[in-house]
């Protein structure tokens, strides 16, 4: 994706197939495209941008198959200020996400636990990746109880809501969940972290508590753009509105390659040497 302005035109997204994913009495639309091992993409607010749709349609291109549940927002619509806080104050008054609590996960993450198991049945190969974008940015860390999630990407993590030391702190999962993620991220599972370094929704201390939990597991891309162009006044959205592949040497670039690196490396199957 390469355009310097967020887009004021609604994608129509013709070029996905769209079906319905059921779990526990829940039905939602899940758009998808590409072929090869499975990536679960979890829009950031306020839903699935023309920007994060082009990200999808990246992923794509790299030969995995994306799918893309509508978590809220309107499919397509474009991005709008108006419509973000829209979707947050939604977001602080659904029973669905958590956006105050500490060390607790968003129930929301159950009913993505169950698609991402169908993902890997549907597509098989050695895991799933997800990545999930600021209201869903620690989505992945819960997502690791499941052993078919084999890529977890955290893509500006903004919860819970950085009102207090400890929230600025908190990771969004609790301790049997955070015991299950620092098991896997020893052993077979790393997390990728992506942040701007001047984002106030992504405060430092929350990487800081991802180094100290996860150690070696945790890959920390943390972004400066002092002195490259950016779409908003305060960036936030890593590869979605801010990312520029027009230009080589813009930052942003390192977090998509680091991204397809991890999938790489964790979703293709090894290559027989000889």
């Amino acid at each position: 994706m390469c355009p310097a302005q967020l887009s004021r035109v609604t994608d129509d997204l013709v070029d996905f197939t769209k079906r319905s994913f059921a779990h526990d009495g829940v039905a939602r639309a899940v758009f998808e495209k590409g072929d090869g091992p499975a990536v679960l993409v979890m829009h950031e607010v306020p839903g699935i941008t023309p920007e994060v749709a082009d990200f999808a349609r990246r992923v794509a291109m790299e030969g995995y198959r994306v799918s893309m549940p509508v978590l809220f927002g309107t499919p397509g619509a474009p991005f709008s200020y108006a419509a973000t806080m829209r979707e947050v104050a939604r977001a602080c008054v659904s029973r669905e996400f958590h956006v105050l609590a500490l060390r607790q996960q968003s129930p929301i993450t159950d009913w993505l636990r169950a698609l991402l198991r169908d993902l890997h049945r549907r597509q098989g190969g050695r895991g799933v990746g997800a990545v999930g974008m600021c209201l869903t940015g620690n989505f992945a860390l819960a997502l690791m109880v499941e052993p078919a999630l084999m890529a977890p990407v955290l893509s500006q993590p903004s919860l819970p809501f950085g009102c207090s030391p400890w929230h600025r702190r908190d990771l969004h999962v609790d301790d049997d969940v955070l015991a299950v993620v620092k098991k896997r991220a020893a052993s077979d599972c790393p997390v990728l972290g992506l942040r701007f370094r001047s984002d106030p929704m992504v405060p430092s201390p929350r990487f800081e508590r991802l180094h100290a939990e996860l150690g070696d597991g945790f890959i920390d891309v943390s972004l400066c753009l002092r002195g490259h162009p950016t779409t908003n006044p305060v960036p936030h959205s890593v590869v979605s509105a801010e990312l520029r592949e027009d230009l080589p040497n813009h930052p942003t670039n390192r977090a998509l390659q680091a991204i397809f690196s991890l999938f790489d490396r964790q979703l293709r199957a090894p290559r027989e040497s000889g």
